[in-house]
């Protein structure tokens, strides 16, 4: 019988980071609730979690990047946005859980296998939006574009989510789906989270190897940044130091926590240890 707690594919990293919006669910002083991310994490997701750290020494940098898409997301919305495409989806339920408009529109976009599990997860349950599944892999270039092409000729102002997902991709396309969402003029906004290489190269200690067993190595980290970005006519509105916000929610363990006093660049440098979320936005 195959060990539950290994990642088998990248699918299962979704399992791993439901498990930690659970926790993060069920303190007493929790900065957001997802009462649905344990019934997605599931037996598996548990114990995957269980295998890549104990409990409270990894969920931080998954607590404050979650916390700080939830606040682009609500802004986004607030200025206009009227819908979200979130490419690589896996189980978030954020158009469940999160206070959005009725009429808005939202997209998630993931692998058949993923789609098919988060439908029967959730078939009774009800969104606070209007949502549609999309079974479709996100490096298909011809389908993505087409998807992209359907939904700008009916959107106002569109927000494209893509959380979690860059770091498993390589330059090359990243870079074309840099452009992809760029030539369509409705898709005003872009929300990255983004590593610099020495982080890469910290997060590859604790989980290289089963990350790598299970072909979903980190890969995507570029040296120039930010730069990466506007080079492709994206402009960053802003950067949100996963760290620092860790730190002013509480969620860093002790022997960090000295990490929040040190100064960050917004333009971090190839050797800085750096974690952000970016808003892009076009030209």
């Amino acid at each position: 019988m195959p060990d539950q707690s290994k990642l088998r594919n990248v699918s299962d990293t979704a399992l791993w980071v439901a498990m930690y919006r659970a926790r993060e669910t069920e303190r007493r002083d929790a900065v957001f609730r997802d009462p649905w991310a344990r019934r997605l994490a599931g037996e598996r997701g548990e114990l995957i979690a269980a295998q890549l750290a104990p409990p409270g020494k990894q969920d931080w940098p998954f607590i404050a990047r979650t916390y700080l898409f939830d606040r682009l997301i609500s802004t986004e919305i607030e200025d206009g946005a009227d819908t979200v495409i979130n490419l690589a989806a896996g189980l978030d339920a954020r158009p469940y859980r999160m206070e959005l408009p009725a009429s808005l529109l939202w997209f998630d976009v993931d692998l058949p296998e993923m789609i098919e599990y988060k439908n029967e997860i959730l078939r009774d349950d009800r969104p606070r939006c209007q949502v549609e599944r999309v079974a479709l892999d996100v490096a298909d270039r011809g389908a993505r574009k087409a998807l992209f092409e359907r939904i700008a000729g009916s959107a106002g102002r569109v927000l494209v989510l893509a959380e979690g997902l860059l770091v498993y991709l390589t330059e090359t396309p990243v870079g074309e789906l840099a452009d992809d969402i760029g030539a369509q003029p409705t898709f005003r906004s872009w929300a990255i989270d983004l590593a610099t290489p020495a982080l890469l190269r910290m997060l590859q200690r604790p989980w290289g190897t089963q990350l790598g067993e299970a072909s979903a190595p980190l890969k995507f980290a570029p040296a120039d940044g930010l730069d990466f970005f506007e080079r492709r006519d994206w402009r960053a509105v802003d950067v949100q130091s996963v760290v620092k916000a860790a730190g002013r929610l509480r969620r860093l363990p002790p022997v960090l926590r000295l990490l929040v006093l040190l100064p960050e660049s917004k333009r971090p440098g190839p050797k800085s240890v750096w974690s952000g979320v970016c808003p892009l936005q076009k030209g």
